[in-house]
This record gives C-alpha cells, sequence and structure tokens, in this order.
C-alpha cells in the first residue's frame, strides 16, 4: 500500500478550505474551544462526511474502494472490506454470509460473545466443540481436528466452522489441518482473528488464516497492528462465498456515517506494517523473549513449550501469559495491583493469569517497567503451600433451546442457587474476554452458579447479567 487514497483525499479535502454545511455538527471550526483544545484541530478537519471526493463505505467507488483493494493485496486476499464497527461488525457479515436461518455452525465454546449474538440474530444452530485443558495454566488450548471431523462425518446438516485464530492467549489450533478437513467434507471456514492482524508481517510469527486457505476472516487491526479502536478488516478468499452477499451484508451492520478517522487509520496502520512490520515485529518478538528470559524463577510464561498439546500448532510470543500459581494470589489480584499501584494496565486476568499484549508500539523501556513491577511485587507475596484444584472455565452447558428461540422467552428472575437445572435467559460473561460462561436457552448446573459465584466474590468484572450483585439470574419461564 504505497498509496494511501484515503489519507490523501482527506488532506486535500482539508487543503481546498470547503465551507461545511453538512454534517459533523462541528463544522470543523473551534467554536466548542473544549472540543477542539482536548482533540486538536487537525481532527476535527479530518472529520469529514462521505462525499463524491472522499467516497462511501456504503457504496465505493473511488478511494475507498482503491485502498480497501490495497488492504487486501497486503493480506494475501481477493478482497478486504473495512469495519468501522469494530471485529464484531465482521462476525456477523460473515455468519449471515455464510449461512441460512436454521442451519448449523460448528464453533469452539471459547468464541466471542459477538459471535453468539450473531447466532441470535441469524437464527444460526451452534453445534460446540471441547477444547483441550492445559491444567498448569488453567486454560483452554486447542480443538482435536479428529474431532472436527467427527462431527462432519456424523452431521451434514453442519454448513460452516469457525475458529478463533489465535485465542486470547495466543494459543493457535491447527489451522492448517482443520482447514483441510473442511474443505475435504465441503465446508465453510470462518476466523475470527481479531488478535491475529500481525501474523502476516513477521515469519516469526504464526500463518494467518487467510494465507493458509480460509473463506473469511475478521482482524482487529486496532488490537495489535496500530489503527484506531473500533477499526477492523474483514478478509475474503473468492470461492465458496458470493462477493456480493458479503457486500450486500456488511451494509446491514455498518453505520451510513462511516468515521474517516477510523478509515485513515487503517489504512495508515497497513502501509506500516507492509513497509516496516518486518523489522518492527522482529523487535517485538525480541522483548517477548527478553521478557521471558528476565521473568525466570519468579513467574512461569505460557509458551508453545510448555503447552506441548497436540492440538496447538503455534503460539503468538508477543502475549505475554504471567501465571500467578506460584504465589497466593490470583490473576484478578495482580491485574489490580499493576493498575492502581504501578500505573500499569494488563489487557485481562483471570483466576490464575494475567495477559499482557505486545504490540508494534511497545518500548524496551516499558517492557522493564513491568518487569521490574512483577518482580518487586512477587517479593511481597507468600508462596502457594498447594495449587488449586479450581477450574476457571465450566464444562460446556447442555443447549437445550437454541439460542434466538430462548432470548425470545419470556424470562424471570430467580436467586441464584435457585436456577440449578433451569434454563438461562442471559448471556453472562467475564470481560475481557467476552467468552460466555453461561448463555441463552443453556442448562443451568451447579458448576455454573459456583463458578458465578467465585467470580462475585472475587469482585470480577461480569458482563450480561442483569443483577450487577449476582445474587439473582434471569431464567427462561416454564411454559
Amino acid at each position: 500500500m504505497e498509496k494511501m487514497p484515503i489519507k490523501k483525499a482527506l488532506t486535500d479535502y482539508v487543503n481546498k478550505g470547503f465551507v461545511s454545511f453538512d454534517v459533523p455538527g462541528h463544522k470543523k471550526n473551534n467554536i466548542n474551544t473544549e472540543m477542539t483544545e482536548f482533540f486538536g484541530e487537525n481532527v476535527l478537519k479530518l472529520d469529514a462526511n462521505s462525499m463524491k471526493c472522499l467516497d462511501n463505505l456504503q457504496n465505493p467507488m473511488g478511494v475507498i474502494k482503491e485502498s480497501q483493494q490495497l488492504m487486501a493485496e497486503i493480506y494475501g486476499a481477493d478482497r478486504a472490506f473495512y469495519l468501522v464497527n469494530g471485529t464484531t461488525s465482521g462476525i456477523q457479515t460473515m455468519i449471515f454470509s455464510a449461512l441460512k436461518h436454521g442451519e448449523k455452525i460448528l464453533l469452539p465454546r471459547n468464541a466471542h460473545k459477538s459471535v453468539i449474538n450473531s447466532l441470535i440474530l441469524a437464527g444460526v444452530i451452534p453445534e460446540y466443540l471441547e477444547l483441550e485443558y492445559n491444567r498448569d495454566f488453567d486454560l483452554f488450548t486447542g480443538i482435536c481436528v479428529k474431532k472436527i471431523e467427527e462431527k462432519f462425518r456424523n452431521d451434514e446438516d453442519i454448513k460452516a466452522i469457525l475458529i478463533i485464530n489465535p485465542s486470547y492467549y495466543g494459543i493457535c489450533c491447527n489451522m492448517e489441518e482443520i482447514i483441510k478437513t473442511a474443505k475435504k467434507y465441503n465446508k465453510i471456514v470462518l476466523l475470527d482473528e481479531a488478535h491475529g492482524a500481525h501474523f502476516r508481517f513477521n515469519s516469526r510469527l504464526p500463518k494467518s488464516a487467510i494465507e493458509l486457505g480460509a473463506d473469511m476472516a475478521a482482524t482487529s487491526l486496532h488490537k495489535t497492528g496500530g489503527s484506531l479502536t473500533q477499526s477492523s478488516v474483514l478478509l475474503l478468499n473468492k470461492g465458496k462465498i458470493r462477493e456480493e452477499k458479503v457486500e450486500e451484508t456488511i451494509n446491514i451492520f455498518t453505520t451510513t456515517s462511516a468515521s474517516y478517522l477510523l478509515m485513515s487509520s487503517l489504512e495508515i496502520a497497513g502501509n506500516y506494517l507492509k513497509n516496516n512490520g518486518e523489522k518492527r515485529l522482529d523487535t517485538i518478538v525480541d522483548f517477548a523473549g527478553y521478557f521471558k528470559e528476565k521473568i525466570k524463577g519468579y513467574y512461569d510464561v505460557l509458551d508453545i513449550n510448555i503447552l506441548n498439546d497436540r492440538t496447538v500448532s503455534d503460539f503468538d510470543i508477543t502475549k505475554l501469559v504471567i501465571n500467578t500459581s506460584k504465589y497466593n494470589i490470583t490473576g484478578f489480584q495482580l491485574y489490580d495491583i499493576l493498575r492502581d499501584e504501578y500505573c500499569i494496565q494488563a489487557e485481562l486476568a483471570d483466576f490464575h493469569n494475567i495477559l499482557c499484549i505486545l504490540s508494534i508500539g511497545d518500548t524496551k523501556e516499558n517492557i522493564d517497567k513491568l518487569l521490574n513491577a512483577l518482580i518487586e511485587i512477587s517479593k511481597t507475596l507468600p508462596k502457594r503451600v498447594k495449587k488449586s484444584e479450581h477450574k476457571d472455565f465450566v464444562s460446556i452447558p447442555k443447549q437445550i433451546i437454541a439460542p434466538r428461540n430462548a432470548y425470545y422467552k419470556k424470562k424471570v428472575s430467580v436467586e441464584l442457587r435457585k436456577s440449578i437445572g433451569k434454563l438461562s435467559g442471559e448471556m453472562i460473561t467475564v470481560y475481557p474476554p467476552g467468552i460466555p460462561i453461561i448463555s441463552y436457552g443453556e442448562l443451568i448446573e451447579e458448576e455454573i452458579v459456583e463458578c458465578l459465584e467465585r467470580l462475585r466474590d472475587n469482585n470480577c468484572v461480569v458482563d450480561g447479567i442483569s443483577d450487577k450483585e449476582i445474587k439473582n439470574i434471569k431464567i427462561i419461564e416454564e411454559d
């Protein structure tokens, strides 16, 4: 992407000094001085509306179309579509483009809540895959390809498979074999590659799914590629999914007031990665190796050797999964200490780990701050005498009613303990990462309630439950 057509068109537009009688309402001036002082004059000038010289994301025929074609080339895809509603809108578009109401999709239980919400909107039926579990780090790893093939062989109604690559923790399934198996059974392969936007640009990182032949992938360029928050890209390999269907569907989920700040940031970030990604990501991978070497003896940090799992083909070294099991402290507590006492913000925590993400913007100085803080904290912590037997995640709940049907059922709130044996009327997640503990129409068993109680007792951020004190839960009222 040597050319940046959106950036050029915006620059030309600003330099021409247009008098604005359209939206947005700030009209690019400093009437609201607080707005100008906070964001800067240039942000307001570049915050433009769709028009002939700037193109339109709903029907791109000019600079946006050209920019998307250039983005497709750098990602090795046939088509690229800019997303200004985040990767969530890309996941919605993939599911609506690939499946019809009532059809089945195969997916792992560590799917993001946006996938489940898309199933509700589309009326698609989930068939869940069991993941392997790593007891040392207490997290899910990969999916056995043989189990996928067994599902395809035994259920012809499954039309597609959706895989998360990598997982939030950087773990990559054997995507090459999964894609081969799906093609053998004529299934569509969809990828939630929200955390793998950087894979394409460095040979020391896992391969991207589009390179391996997936039909579609949604990737969050803002997460690891450096574009502005909420800007993502949807990638398409031609074949099983019609381009026209994608174009038609994406407009259902895309705002008609697409932000040029977000779109131009995608273009600029893509251009940077194309020209500088290999070298810059080499530095970041080296930072990760440096961190892991220096932290030895204080904490265990996840890597491919520790995983030693036949369902895992690769690991994203830029994801620092730091385990707290040596000490009498949870990941949630360590996360809070780093934020409140050291002004260090980790990406997420669970009962046994924190996750710190490295990306192109990181510096050696910041890595050292994280290292020094973690080592200093470790010296104040009591050692754990016995490892907890508690699992972070529950087994896959039984889906009794399809998500869409369950969503529209009448619901009633009951005490948490009284919900055992009932069907959930809510989708409840810890956020981040936004993976459902229980979803609409699934059977609430005792381990679900115990998990929610433990999250409540540890003051975790639980999303989707109507009772924020986590004392009650909505269940589907019996007919």
